[in-house]
């Protein structure tokens, strides 16, 4: 069935009444679903899946840990993580250096690290915590519609559960939390595909992987090669989350079995191949396609998209989870706002239109220079003239919301990446040429059998 409104037929006549819908309970939707219950909203979320289920995206950054102290979910997150230090990056255009960025060295020095940790676990602890804080949490059961009324006083959302039973909320506020199926996005039209950025995805869990020893086992390494670059996870149970973020076209040429060609494309980086050299597949091979897009609105008079519902660029710096809790911070802030006290409402809508497109414009730019040979020389030797590196570090941790002063720092670094792409005028010329035919779109390729 589609995402319009079921028949009216299939409905129930009396609507159950709620004052914020979260359509959603992933890591976004789960915090806002908390936040606003603990501040005495009625709050009902709904899951179409049961967690705990399987997602991609196990790297968390530094900014997430003051998050979990506030949602009372610190010590969880800890038990089930492998504590990360650092980030570090391998480069074959460099004879396969390897370059740590560690969080103490940030411009705050107060976040060391972050975790890795298994999003099936992870996301439970969130979900369960929303629950415990008095959000109605319901699995299984899928949004089918959201009607808004004219009066921007409530909304109607049309849900199916598992067994085909039909269901509908009135609710005073809805956020949509939906990750990839961008529900509100769709409805209204104003999902687009990134004209900068594209690419696609292959991933599956290892056993056995080779990882560094001591306090760095849990670093995340990313590893760039000709087609894009990979991603290196250790998890604490022994498990290793590796993945290939490839330019779609690449991905689209494939005519083997996607396991197979997924074990091609890593022997084509020997240095991570390496580190595969003793390990086994221990999950599916999976893979998705032209992942990168975005939403032209926020919100609307009584509704706010938050995580990958409003956008998504791309995972390389592991910022997708912090984004989204964030985002489920500041929404629960505005959506308070607006229902406590309407008179300001358009100034905190405001507010969280600005928040929330922060984040994705502060990484983007890094983003749509990652393959630049100026930005891997850059990375591969770092300079902390002007603080730059300490700002870098900060980003990196994901802390761009707070007071920590990095900005004109992080606009040194981007002049210093102009003067070298200046100053090898060719080279960054055909890398730019280069990039624009790789994000080309392509015809879908995560729908083809394995």
């Amino acid at each position: 069935m589609s995402e319009q409104s079921l028949p009216s037929s299939l409905v129930p006549f009396a609507p159950t009444e709620c004052d914020v819908l979260v359509i959603g309970g992933g890591p976004a939707g789960s915090t806002v679903g908390a936040r606003l219950a603990q501040q005495g909203y009625k709050v009902v979320v709904l899951e179409k899946e049961h967690h705990p289920r399987f997602h991609i995206g196990e790297s968390l950054l530094p900014a997430n840990l003051p998050l979990f102290e506030q949602l009372g979910v610190a010590e969880a997150i800890q038990a089930i993580g492998m504590k990360k230090m650092a980030a570090e990056f391998v480069s074959p255009a460099h004879g396969n250096k390897r370059q740590a960025f560690r969080f103490a060295e940030a411009w705050d020095k107060s976040m060391p690290f972050s975790y890795q940790v298994r999003r099936s676990e992870f996301d439970e602890i969130l979900i369960r915590n929303a629950t415990r804080l008095g959000a109605e949490v319901i699995e299984g059961c899928r949004v089918k519609g959201v009607d808004f009324a004219a009066d921007h006083q409530s909304a109607t959302v049309q849900a199916q559960h598992d067994d085909g039973s039909v269901q509908h909320w009135r609710a005073r506020f809805v956020v949509d939390a939906s990750g990839r199926d961008t529900l509100l996005g769709k409805k209204f039209d104003f999902k687009r595909r990134n004209p900068k950025h594209n690419s696609s995805a292959l991933y599956a869990h290892f056993t056995g992987a080779k990882r560094n020893a001591g306090p760095d086992e849990g670093n995340i390494t990313i590893f760039w090669f000709q087609h894009g670059w990979f991603w290196f996870i250790p998890l604490a149970d022994g498990a290793t989350s590796v993945g290939a973020v490839v330019w779609p076209h690449y991905l689209k040429s494939r005519r083997q079995p996607v396991q197979e060609f997924f074990l091609e494309t890593i022997a084509l980086c020997p240095a991570l191949a390496e580190h595969l050299a003793d390990a086994s597949l221990s999950s599916e091979v999976e893979a998705t396609g032209n992942f990168a897009y975005a939403c032209e609105r926020s919100h609307g008079p009584n509704y706010l998209l938050i995580g990958d519902a409003f956008s998504f660029i791309d995972p390389v710096f592991s910022s997708g989870v912090m984004l989204a809790m964030q985002g489920g911070f500041i929404g629960a802030e505005t959506v308070d706002t607006c229902l406590r006290e309407p008179a300001k409402a358009a100034a905190a809508l405001a507010h969280f239109d600005q928040q929330v497109r922060l984040g994705p414009k502060a990484f983007s730019w890094f983003i749509y220079r990652m393959t630049s040979p100026t930005m891997r020389d850059m990375f591969m030797a770092p300079s902390n003239m002007f603080r730059v590196q300490e700002a870098l570090l900060s980003m990196l941790a994901g802390d761009i919301f707070g007071k920590t002063p990095i900005w004109r720092s992080i606009s040194v670094l981007k002049g210093i990446f102009y003067i070298g792409s200046t100053w090898r005028f060719k080279r960054s010329w055909m890398a730019m040429r280069l990039r624009k035919t790789n994000i080309r779109v392509v015809e879908s390729v995560d729908s083809r059998p394995n």
